[in-house]
């Protein structure tokens, strides 16, 4: 459970980081396009870059500033295949007292950056606030069960893990039941909360209860109040 804290305050971290990092990149660029001379460039190089077992041609432009001066520089912003080839005249924008700093003039140079990390950022911060959302819905659906749901004795079937969770390279335990619904004559399997040790040894009773939504049988909670907790 330690690891899980650990987890959910990593990615909300991450992700509140990675948006406050869109924000300065977002608030540079637009410095950038506020100071910035538009001029014409010629991409003379596709320069090979490689990463992550990919690969990403980015441009290499020369232009000529405004005194005179040849600059040429590469752009931060690749693709595979070449978004551009040897020869093709492209916008470039730059600043008069720092040329070197120069970018192409279109969208994805300009904003790709800001694009990318808030994206991610976003991502990091919805699952880290999952994390912290999850355990209160999950309350809350047990208390709203625990009040106003159907007591039923389901009879006990097997104790298996939760595939769907790994922490660690562990899995969860979980209680599974079954009940014969008496109206319906339907059966219905039911899997109570993770638990993070083996409780077989403590379920003396083949009866376990189970609270039901009166209404949808699919809405329930499995009473475990007779297992033992375990210690903080």
């Amino acid at each position: 459970m330690n690891v899980l804290s650990i987890i959910k305050y990593l990615f909300t971290f991450l992700g509140l980081a990675m948006l406050a990092g869109t924000l300065y990149i977002n608030e540079d660029t637009r410095s950038f396009l506020a100071k910035a001379t538009k001029t014409e460039g010629t991409v003379v190089q596709l320069v090979l870059s490689y990463s992550n077992h990919s690969r990403t041609y980015h441009p290499v432009v020369r232009f000529t500033e405004r005194n005179g001066q040849t600059i040429e520089f590469v752009s931060s912003i690749g693709s595979n295949p070449p978004g551009y080839s040897e020869g093709e005249k492209v916008e470039v924008l730059y600043l008069p007292a720092e040329p070197y700093k120069a970018r192409l003039n279109s969208f994805f140079s300009l904003w790709g950056a800001s694009i990318i990390v808030g994206a991610l950022g976003g991502i990091f911060l919805l699952i880290g606030c999952g994390f912290f959302l999850a355990p209160k819905l999950q309350n809350r659906k047990k208390e709203y069960l625990l009040q106003q749901g159907s007591p039923i004795e389901t009879e006990f079937q097997s104790v298996g893990f939760n595939t769907a969770v790994s922490i660690n390279g562990r899995n969860p335990f979980q209680i599974i039941t079954q009940w014969k619904n008496p109206s319906t004559s339907q059966i219905h399997i039911f899997k109570s909360d993770n638990l993070w040790y083996d409780p077989t040894e403590y379920i003396q009773n083949k009866r376990i209860r189970v609270f039901i939504d009166r209404n949808n049988p699919k809405k329930y909670y499995v009473d475990l109040s007779f297992l033992p907790k375990i210690a903080e």
